[in-house]
């Protein structure tokens, strides 16, 4: 899928997003997905909206709240959400690679094994039951116990206690995330993988079912596994996934999607879509050329700051990106093209904006437009 995929590989790409065919439950979302991109805790909650069939805010909420999608830090040492039955697998394939690029840092924030202990040793303590904090509150829990307990301390030690499956993300009060002990909020399960092969097979088989087609380069960057892990994982999966047909003598790279996937999806793409800061579509990948022309994909990550922007989505096509704008009390969106779209196409996205508005219980007082141009 070199820049300007065909419209068949957008289609099923289209297709295994959920975009074509959308979901009524919250949760099955994240498990097709397997899991969603999550440090902006309100792009996260459209990211599953927007692929659901009746965005629902409360529904998204309640898909957290009852402990079936949790909130942590399972790759790449990034916030998602994901199945709660494949943190802990995931996490003991991820967690020491992680931890051991963050050695510099924390020793620059001077927070060493004994800082550690007792951050573990508070939280363990105060979270016992069932109980739950603010990251405000464990910053003030730790400073009792003695820990200098700065911005970016406090972040490394939540982050550091998730990654050894101490913590994670609990109840959600709209945009403030609670974090609580994980064994006390979803204990482990019967149903989770049991082994490093049979969490790679699933955990790949859900990627490419969420985000097909992709390569194995694709899987390694966005689960911040090796090509060893990944070959492993193909080899897991079987016949759940299969080679995506359609290549050529141009572009003869190995790509995957689920099985039936292909015959499943439309020949053509369609459809707009106002998706998500940090949206999977164009995230979740290690080259996201075939969505986005590379022209433009700097107005997705100004600057390369890491900040990736909401996304206009048209037929297959990373065509632009929108924002909130407006007041408080009358809110607005304006659309930020890449180039001058057509009369018609605007009027498209009109549904979507819309869609988006509601879920966040907002009145929209009007839909503008700009012109970004290349980059």
């Amino acid at each position: 899928m070199p820049t300007g995929a065909s419209p068949l590989a957008r289609a099923v790409r289209l297709q295994a997003h959920g975009l074509r065919t959308p979901s009524d439950d919250a949760v099955a979302v994240v498990e097709r997905m397997g899991a969603m991109q999550a440090q902006d805790l309100g792009a996260a909650k459209w990211a599953i909206g927007s692929r659901m069939a009746h965005p629902a805010l409360d529904a998204v909420d309640a898909a957290l709240a009852d402990r079936r999608v949790v909130r942590s830090w399972p790759m790449r040492g990034t916030l998602h959400v994901m199945p709660t039955r494949l943190l802990r697998p995931t996490l003991r394939l991820t967690a020491s690679r992680v931890l051991g690029g963050a050695r510099l840092r924390h020793e620059r924030l001077e927070l060493g094994d004994a800082e550690y202990r007792t951050a573990r040793g508070v939280v363990e303590r105060e979270l016992a039951g069932g109980a739950t904090a603010t990251r405000e509150e464990l910053a003030a829990l730790w400073a009792a116990a003695g820990i200098a307990a700065t911005g970016p301390r406090t972040y490394h030690l939540i982050w550091w206690l998730a990654l050894d499956g101490v913590l994670c993300g609990g109840p959600v009060d709209g945009r403030v995330q609670h974090f609580a002990l994980l064994d006390a909020w979803a204990p482990p399960g019967a149903d989770e993988p049991d082994s490093r092969e049979a969490t790679l097979a699933e955990l790949l088989t859900a990627y490419v079912t969420g985000h097909g087609p992709v390569t194995l380069a694709d899987f390694a960057w966005w689960s911040g596994l090796t090509m060893r892990d990944a070959r492993d994982g193909l080899e897991g999966a079987g016949d759940a996934i299969e080679r995506f047909a359609e290549a050529s003598a141009r572009d003869a790279t190995e790509r995957f999607v689920a099985a039936g996937a292909t015959e499943a999806a439309a020949s053509r793409p369609s459809g707009a879509f106002a998706l998500a800061a940090f949206d999977e579509y164009f995230l979740g990948y290690a080259d996201r050329s075939p969505v986005c022309d590379p022209r433009f994909a700097d107005h997705v990550i100004p600057g390369g700051n890491g900040v990736f922007q909401p996304l206009l989505v048209l037929d297959g096509r990373v065509v632009g990106t929108w924002r909130r704008t407006g007041t408080a009390a009358r809110p607005r969106v304006e659309l930020r093209w890449f180039t001058t779209p057509a009369d018609t196409v605007a009027g498209r996205f009109d549904r979507p904006v819309r869609a988006w508005a509601r879920f966040q219980g907002l009145e929209l007082h009007g839909i503008d437009a700009a012109v970004l141009g290349a980059a």
